[in-house]
């Protein structure tokens, strides 16, 4: 995991010359630079806008309110049906950076724009947390466990529960309990591991 943006560039070499352009341009922007779920992120005001990602296959960004931008070269993608607002540019090889990476500015300042504008979907979550029924026996048969589990922030036990919840077989579910039981009582999060 890249504590600094110089190390995920480091990193990802076969995707340096791109991430460093989409750094400057992020940076020209005028956003703040941080580091989350190990790549860089770029904010306005404490606002996720842009993250910079780089994979085996791709380099590219997100863009968390991606949704409102009006893509007018038709580069961005939506990652799945269930995604909201989240909106990724994805780039498989060098050249196809370079062929498009006049585009990514506007891009960008558009998204700065919007965010200044306050265009952005709301997180909706439910005010009760719903723990599924194998993770309550578990709770229950185990002080500890049940302990610990509640030392969580509310977004982190709904974190667990969605996990085993959306486990379809049973066997799934308990062996998703036994992985998820040693991060509770280390006191790690499902998905400490992308911070």
């Amino acid at each position: 995991m890249a504590k600094t943006v110089e190390a995920y560039i480091e990193s990802n070499k076969q995707w340096a010359d791109a991430l460093i352009q989409l750094r400057k341009m992020c940076l020209n922007s005028g956003m703040n630079e941080a580091i989350k779920w190990g790549a860089p992120i770029y904010t306005w005001q404490g606002k996720n806008i842009v993250g910079v990602m780089a994979f085996k296959s791709y380099v590219g960004l997100w863009f968390h309110q991606g949704v409102f931008l009006k893509d007018p070269y038709h580069m961005l993608q939506q990652s799945s049906e269930s995604t909201k607002g989240l909106r990724k540019m994805m780039f498989y090889s060098l050249q196809e950076f370079e062929e498009k990476k006049m585009h990514i500015p506007s891009y960008i300042n558009e998204a700065v724009q919007n965010q200044k504008a306050g265009k952005e979907i709301p997180v909706k979550r439910s005010g009760k947390l719903e723990v599924p029924i194998e993770l309550q026996h578990a709770l229950d048969n185990n002080e500890l466990l049940k302990s610990s589990f509640f030392r969580f922030t509310p977004g982190k036990q709904r974190e667990f529960a969605e996990y085993i919840r959306s486990a379809k077989q049973n066997k799934t579910k308990e062996r998703r309990i036994t992985k998820i039981s040693g991060l509770i009582l280390s006191g790690k999060g499902l998905n400490d591991q992308y911070k």
